[in-house]
């Protein structure tokens, strides 16, 4: 017991290094984004996820947009609870017959003017489920779809990229 104890302490941790170079072009992104918000909507960008049936893929890199590395929350990016708050709805995963009504009723509840994101393939064109007995081809079907936001899943990088992208439209 002490010799475990004693040679966790004088180890390092088991922690792995930041990626070199990346975290400049993220900041940069990140505050091209909360100037372009400022100037469309004359606040900061609130998102609201909505899993249509996905197989959290796409969750995952849509949470490491808050996390310590990413922390886009300091560039005015921020996840909200409630439609009513929100100005971009992202959708994952292939729409579900039993999640379509609730992504419509999601998207009714925003106020004016709102996003739809497609996050990943299987959100834009369905991807290995679409068109099953239980799943519609992607938001698409269901909703008017402003920017689609490819790959199983999109990292982080590609997610604020495609943020980018809807505004420069």
């Amino acid at each position: 017991m002490r010799g475990t104890l004693l040679e966790s302490l004088l180890r390092g941790p088991f922690t792995e290094k930041a990626p070199l170079g990346a975290d400049g072009d993220i900041a940069r992104m990140a505050a091209e984004l909360d100037v372009s918000a400022q100037r469309r909507l004359g606040r900061s960008l609130s998102l609201r996820l909505v899993d249509a049936g996905s197989c959290n893929a796409c969750e995952l890199e849509l949470n490491a947009l808050s996390n310590a590395y990413y922390d886009l929350e300091r560039f005015g990016l921020r996840f909200v609870a409630s439609p009513r708050h929100a100005d971009v709805l992202l959708v994952t995963g292939p729409v579900t017959k039993n999640m379509r009504e609730a992504l419509l009723r999601t998207h009714d509840a925003m106020p004016s003017p709102k996003w739809v994101v497609a996050v990943g393939d299987c959100a834009t064109c369905g991807g290995l489920l679409g068109g099953g007995y239980a799943c519609l081809n992607g938001a698409g079907d269901v909703l008017p779809v402003d920017l689609r936001i490819p790959g199983c899943p999109p990292t982080p990088t590609q997610l604020l990229q495609g943020l980018l992208a809807l505004f420069a439209k």
